[in-house]
């Protein structure tokens, strides 16, 4: 059932969570949360995977859910606290957050909207609409350089270490999701490629030197 759902939002606690998953409960979204927690910690060059809380929803309702969040947050707006760090923030600061919503806390992107229409600069469906289009472009786009934990996969599969195969699994089959919940792969296609290649080496030399090991001991 899970691998119908993808991650809709990422919290750092499980109570934020929790609030925000009662909230979608409430209008009828079905919602499963998990801890991100993978099974091997493993970085590749500018992605460090981290521990957080997310939510996970069926894609289809990622437009439903952001509109209830979204009208959510209007009313807690009318109440903001006058102290509020992005009462200070200038129209350029204010755009990049409409811009990087994905980074930002709901509430924040609700108050970045409110605070530009208050003075006077254009906010309209439209221009969200393209700013989140131009967003998921952006991050659409898959990693580079993995040169370095090529050669590192290629060094420790030859080897017969099981880091290789952990390595080339991951360059070869890694996805991100997208705030709109689409899911797309990583990395480069020849990246891609290479992780297979260091996966299946791994796969055929640890059995061997595992035989050879155990032959000679």
């Amino acid at each position: 059932m899970n691998a119908q759902y993808s991650i809709f939002k990422k919290f750092p606690t499980l109570e934020q969570a929790q609030e925000i998953e009662k909230l979608l409960n409430d209008n009828n979204i079905e919602t499963i949360i998990a801890d991100n927690v993978p099974p091997v910690d493993v970085t590749f060059a500018g992605n460090t995977i981290g521990n957080e809380i997310e939510i996970r929803i069926k894609q289809l309702d990622f437009k439903n859910a952001s509109s209830i969040i979204e009208k959510e947050n209007e009313t807690l707006i009318e109440n903001v606290d006058p102290n509020y760090y992005l009462l200070k923030f200038t129209n350029e600061e204010l755009y990049d957050i409409l811009l990087k919503s994905d980074e930002w806390g709901d509430y924040d992107y609700s108050l970045a909207q409110q605070l530009l229409t208050e003075r006077g600069k254009p906010v309209d469906k439209d221009l969200l609409s393209s700013l989140k289009k131009e967003r998921i472009k952006d991050l659409a786009k898959p990693e580079k350089n993995q040169k370095p934990w090529i050669l590192a996969g290629y060094l420790f599969s030859i080897l017969g270490g099981f880091l290789g195969l952990i390595i080339g699994y991951f360059l070869w089959t890694s996805k991100k999701t997208l705030p709109n919940g689409q899911k797309v792969y990583s990395y480069l296609p020849n990246d891609r490629k290479h992780g297979k290649y260091i996966f299946f080496i791994g796969l055929i030399v640890l059995p061997i030197g595992l035989i050879l090991k155990v032959a000679n001991s």
